[in-house]
């Protein structure tokens, strides 16, 4: 009731300053302690990539994508945070607006283009967080860098992360840069992931650690194309697959005030599609690959859903904004007494 009146409040400002006045409050809350008056969460230990996660329930990237908000964001009880998407260079992203809610159909559409402070704030804020958890740093290249080029960026970002990430997050999905998604065609991940691995155990030398590389898919893929991204990411072994980004179609919100509006869809009506391409990447890899369910993540039942089409974890973004943060706290009591 409390989030549902809030929430009103937050809806009757534009989306973006939305956004950053509830991150900017929610640090607030956490600095006052206030924030310890919540119950603590059941747990429900989940292991997969070589991690031990508290519970299956994470955050996900592009709701703090500089790492600003991480021990704020840490103590509304996730299992797991994830911080990006980053860049080596700082960018602003694409003229606002760039948010758009689409209310009735609890979703979002988002063309946001990476905005972000750079890696070297990233790092510099993780290092200044107290948050000792699972944290995700999901990474990509520069609006401006040609695809040629777009594993010196990955490359560069991964150099500098890997220190302080539990896991890494290639992300070739985003609809929202002008040719990222090309990165999915066979012969460029295929020279992506190869220059990928040969860095993830160059550093694992370094710094004798292993931290697990995954790769965040989009919604929009053919068949063929899923098995051939599949076929890849088993070839290169990697460690852990996200289904799935936002999606372009508009599937569901056709009528909707809103839906015209060009860049990546989330919520409710990413939910089937996600999940569909979810459960294909499941089959295609026959569960040798961790897999994270990601899209449309608005109850329980929904995370129930991506659980049994084969992730391992759910993550949420759309799901949060609509639902307030005791989203997370029903998914993991639904799971914990499903399992136990």
């Amino acid at each position: 009731m409390l989030y549902k009146l809030t929430r009103s409040i937050l809806f009757s400002f534009d989306a973006e300053s939305a956004h950053h006045f509830t991150l900017n409050s929610l640090n607030l809350v956490h600095k006052l302690r206030l924030d310890k008056l919540r119950s603590s969460m059941p747990t429900l230990p989940t292991k997969t990539m070589g991690l031990e996660f508290p519970n299956p329930v994470g955050l996900a990237a592009g709701l703090d994508k500089n790492g600003e908000f991480i021990d704020a964001l840490a103590a509304l009880g996730f299992g797991f945070l994830e911080i990006g998407t980053v860049t080596p260079r700082p960018q602003p992203g694409n003229p606002r607006p760039r948010l758009f809610r689409l209310k009735k159909a609890q979703a979002i559409i988002n063309r946001m283009g990476f905005n972000n402070k750079g890696i070297d704030v990233l790092v510099a804020n993780v290092k200044r967080a107290r948050y000792r958890g699972i944290l995700g740093i999901n990474i990509g290249k520069n609006f401006d860098t040609p695809n040629e080029k777009a594993v010196d960026d990955y490359l560069a970002c991964m150099q500098k992360a890997y220190a302080l990430a539990s896991y890494i997050v290639i992300n070739i999905s985003s609809p929202n840069t002008k040719g990222l998604r090309e990165l999915q065609n066979i012969d460029e991940l295929d020279r992506l992931l190869t220059a990928i691995k040969e860095q993830q155990l160059a550093l694992q030398k370094l710094h004798q650690k292993y931290v697990p590389v995954a790769v965040k898919v989009a919604p929009d893929l053919d068949h063929d194309q899923l098995e051939a991204m599949a076929n890849a990411f088993l070839k290169h072994e990697v460690d852990g697959v996200i289904a799935t980004n936002t999606t372009i179609a508009r599937t569901g919100v056709e009528q909707h005030s809103g839906s015209r509006e060009t860049g990546g869809l989330s919520g409710a009506p990413l939910f089937a599609a996600s999940t569909n391409i979810l459960r294909q990447f499941n089959d295609a890899l026959s569960a040798k690959i961790p897999l994270i369910g990601a899209g449309g993540v608005c109850s329980a039942g929904d995370a129930r859903a991506k659980f049994e089409a084969g992730a391992q974890l759910v993550q949420l973004y759309t799901g949060l904004i609509y639902r307030g943060p005791q989203l997370v706290r029903d998914i993991v009591q639904n799971e914990h007494f499903k399992r136990n």
